[in-house]
């Protein structure tokens, strides 16, 4: 065999968030030449291009946070949950703390990645035009890269400003004295909301569906509190790994029917008070696959909502008697005083089911019963979750397939990592992963020590390319299947399912569960990466099944 030609790198990383940042400091560390590059013109992943006002992250820290003991010792926060700009001061400390800037290359965008078989090796576009050339290729992109804005008539002929919450303008955009129209009441959604109800002239909601959202409790933290509490922070980073949703705390192991109602609503209070997503994911054990439990939590959350909720004529729409969904199948969005705005005579709530968006016009939204004046609109209309960004980077594998043709009948990946015919390429926090169940530096450190451990496997074993074969890849794909069929998250029309992107398979795109993907993860390394073709670079494949 002739001898092939080095890669300019053993691995090259996509993307400047929890994950990519976490995969170059393993991989660095283990010996590895590795560059990471990233679009943007700072680290943070999501928490740069989420700069819009209100905008601040959904898991408290130090859950949201990385374990390592370098980082986490320096630093300190102001608050439980913190906000966009601190995230960012966050990633430049991790980056100044581990030395990553050399391998670092920001202001990189990937516009084409192909594979080439005979060198066993990836080619790579930036910024259409410098090619480089890695052995392993690793994208870091998360779920949610790709901004999804409806396809609205007339879209193109608004003449005021536009933004989508996950592209806003760097500089930022004053809201004071705006006659804003929001489109969207997710978590991008009620945040915005929240801020610009303070300053705007007029601001109005569309919504399709009532947001199910959590009272945040935000607090302001103290260096000395923190400083106690790291002496716990082992052990809570320890736990993340170890609980179904990759927090410091799981689900309760009795069913909400087998308590009184007295003991049921004490645990329902308890876990209100405490704030953030503990009603989500420390709830009891039946809450997201039995019905009847499951409606005991949502009659909780209405009737706490509905009591600070001052127009009558509202209450059916923000906290509808009937579920319009069963609660926790769309992950919940933190508030801190959304329900409070609509007593406010500068903010109106326009229902899109009952009267639906028409037109955009040049100075106006059109819907089924009328004109809505506005001079900026606000898409908070969520995500082309997991495959979007994948899709964007034009990836090519083996036989000239895309990823894009890959996915056109749906997501596929195996340990939701691996996708077959696409050699020596991983991806973190994408789909068929617990991504979207979890948070991001729970499952950054998951897949970035396996991904690490197995690289540093093929090196050993002088391996130079795996590929996941169909079977296991079909295997993986149809687990995930399984498992939410088990679970009332179907029964949501959510980008969980990929239900909010017209044309989309429904199916189920996270794993849902971090410790049940941490298990199965282990065991496929520890039974040889089974499910992976390994080629010894004497070209002898060896599956492992």
């Amino acid at each position: 065999m002739s001898k092939r030609a080095s890669p300019d790198y053993d691995a090259l990383i996509v993307g400047a968030g929890f994950s990519g940042i976490y995969l170059l400091h393993k991989l660095r560390n283990a010996g590895f030449n590795v560059l990471l590059v990233d679009a943007a013109a700072e680290p943070g992943g999501i928490w740069y291009w989420n700069c819009y006002p209100g905008a601040r992250v959904d898991s408290q820290v130090p859950i949201y946070e990385y374990s390592i003991p370098e980082v986490w010792r320096s630093w300190t926060w102001s608050e439980r949950f913190p906000g966009w700009k601190e995230l960012r001061a966050y990633f430049q400390h991790v980056c100044n703390t581990l030395k990553l800037w050399p391998m670092m290359r920001m202001g990189a965008r990937v516009t084409g990645a192909n594979y080439e078989q005979e060198a066993q090796q990836w080619h790579l576009q930036l910024n259409g035009e410098e090619t480089v050339t890695t052995r392993f290729l690793l994208p870091a992109i998360g779920f949610a890269s790709k901004p999804h804005i409806p396809d609205f008539p007339g879209i193109e002929d608004f003449e005021g400003e536009w933004f989508h919450t996950a592209r806003w303008p760097q500089q930022g955009g004053d809201l004071s004295g705006r006659k804003i129209a929001l489109i969207g009441t997710g978590a991008s959604g009620v945040q915005v909301a929240q801020e610009a109800a303070k300053s705007a002239s007029k601001l109005t909601l569309f919504q399709r569906t009532p947001i199910l959202a959590l009272p945040m409790q935000q607090q302001k933290l103290t260096k000395e509190g923190q400083e106690r509490d790291k002496q716990d922070y082992a052990a809570i980073f320890e736990a993340r790994k170890q609980t179904r949703g990759g927090f410091e705390s799981q689900s309760l192991d009795v069913s909400a029917l087998e308590v009184d109602e007295k003991e049921r609503k004490a645990h329902f209070e308890y876990l209100w008070q405490k704030g953030g997503l503990r009603f989500w994911y420390h709830n009891f054990s039946d809450l997201l696959i039995n019905r009847e439990a499951n409606r005991y939590a949502y009659d909780f959350w209405r009737d706490k909502v509905r009591a600070r909720i001052s127009d009558p004529n509202l209450v059916e729409l923000l906290a509808p008697s009937e579920p319009p969904h069963p609660f926790g199948t769309k992950r919940p969005s933190l508030e801190q005083c959304y329900y409070e705005i609509f007593a406010q005579d500068n903010v109106d709530l326009v229902d899109l089911k009952a009267t639906p968006i028409t037109r955009i016009k040049p100075h106006a939204i059109e819907t089924a019963g009328g004109e809505v004046e506005c001079d900026l609109i606000v898409y908070a209309t969520g995500f082309d979750a997991g495959r979007g960004g994948m899709v964007d980077m034009n990836i090519t594998g083996t036989n000239d397939l895309s990823v894009s043709q890959a996915w056109e009948d749906g997501l596929r990946a195996y340990l939701g990592m691996a996708i077959a015919d696409f050699p020596n390429m991983l991806f973190a926090y994408g789909p068929l992963s617990p991504s979207g169940f979890s948070n991001g530096p729970t499952s950054a450190e998951i897949q970035g020590d396996w991904i690490c451990d197995f690289l540093v496997w093929m090196r050993d074993n002088d391996s130079h390319q795996f590929e996941a074969s169909a079977t296991a890849e079909a295997g993986w794909t149809e687990m995930v299947a399984q498992a939410g069929a088990m679970t009332l998250f179907p029964e949501a029309n959510s980008w969980y399912m990929g239900a909010n992107i017209p044309g989309r398979k429904r199916q189920l795109i996270n794993f849902p569960s971090v410790s049940g993907y941490v298990a199965l993860c282990e065991d496929v390394a520890n039974d040889g990466y089974r499910g992976f073709i390994i080629d010894k670079h004497t070209s002898n494949e060896q599956m492992m099944e």
